[in-house]
């Protein structure tokens, strides 16, 4: 059943107030932060390759705030353990039993800073987490509440040192995206604001309305036709002649879902091609894992996914039921 009118306006307004208040911190960069919101309410998980100093860590912190949540930040290094990301369980030698010491991923809003420093098998501990959002150790499943988002960083220029990230891991994000350097009017107002010293951000809403606002979301209208399309552009990654590994099939429903939330997010009840099309790149190219003999080309994901959307035809349907 399609959402009413009236739901997806307060919706639309609720979404605007929070990228308004987050746009506080983060200057000069609405779609960024509307894309990080809108995975927030999809129940997604965002990957942020960006050089140092862009404000990821103001992002992640802000959005926090902005739902009155909890917000953690890890530093990932080489010597970083799994435990120290979940938690362990200790002895307590005056009760006689053991207790659970929860990690950092307990928490609403998780920064995962530079977390291509961390070994394989530190990283492997986010799996289970950012799939089912739960930690399973020493056999005890934990769930770490909702809403649950995990915003993990990565440098593009220093590799020395760091591990790339598997590709079970890089399918568990909706979203790869980069906030980049602000404009000159942007870089004017940051710089005009230092001598004011540090804004704290209002709370705007509870975590409860990010989980209302989540099943909200999944009653936007998505015509057949928009489920062909987007399966089809799923299909032309699997055989395009550059890629070795296409899209997975939990990337066509990250996709789906994110499109909901961004018709719902705009004031629209239903889905369009557009919406497809305006998402693919960010939810879909981090997903490829291209041949070595494109690579080596100067062939990337984000020119295959651009070139799939030129050649598979969208459905002429606007998207209304």
């Amino acid at each position: 059943m399609t959402i009413p009118t009236e739901q997806a306006t307060w919706f639309a307004e609720t979404f605007s107030l929070l990228a308004d208040n987050v746009e506080q911190a983060i200057l000069g960069k609405r779609k960024v932060v509307e894309l990080v919101l809108a995975t927030a309410i999809s129940e997604g998980h965002v990957l942020l390759e960006d050089f140092p100093g862009t404000g990821k860590t103001a992002l992640a912190r802000t959005i926090a705030q902005t739902i009155t949540g909890v917000s953690t930040r890890i530093q990932f290094t080489p010597d970083l353990l799994p435990g120290d990301v979940t938690g362990i369980t200790v002895y307590d030698q005056k009760k006689g039993e053991f207790q659970f010491h929860s990690g950092p991923v307990f928490a609403n809003v998780v920064l995962a800073d530079e977390i291509n420093r961390a070994s394989p098998k530190t990283q492997s501990a986010l799996l289970e987490v950012m799939e089912e959002g739960q930690v399973t150790v020493d056999g005890v499943t934990r769930p770490v509440g909702s809403p649950f988002l995990v915003i993990a960083t990565q440098n593009p220029v220093e590799q020395a040192g760091t591990y790339r990230l598997p590709e079970a891991q890089l399918d568990r994000f909706m979203i790869k995206t980069s906030i980049g350097y602000p404009d000159e009017a942007a870089t004017m107002r940051i710089l005009q604001g230092v001598t004011a010293g540090k804004k704290e951000v209002r709370g705007i809403v509870e975590p409860a309305t990010l989980v209302t606002m989540t099943d909200i979301s999944r009653g936007a209208y998505v015509n057949p036709l928009l489920f062909d399309y987007i399966m089809r552009i799923v299909d032309a990654t699997r055989r395009a002649s550059e890629v070795k590994l296409g899209v997975s099939v939990r990337g066509a429903i990250a996709l789906s879902k994110l499109v909901m939330t961004w018709a719902v997010a705009h004031g629209r009840t239903f889905v369009t091609p557009d919406d497809v099309r305006d998402l693919a790149v960010p939810a879909l190219a981090h997903r490829l894992i291209l041949v070595p003999e494109a690579e080596f080309d100067g062939v990337t994901a984000v020119g295959v996914i651009g070139q799939i959307l030129l050649d598979v035809p969208a459905p002429a349907e606007n998207g209304a039921a």
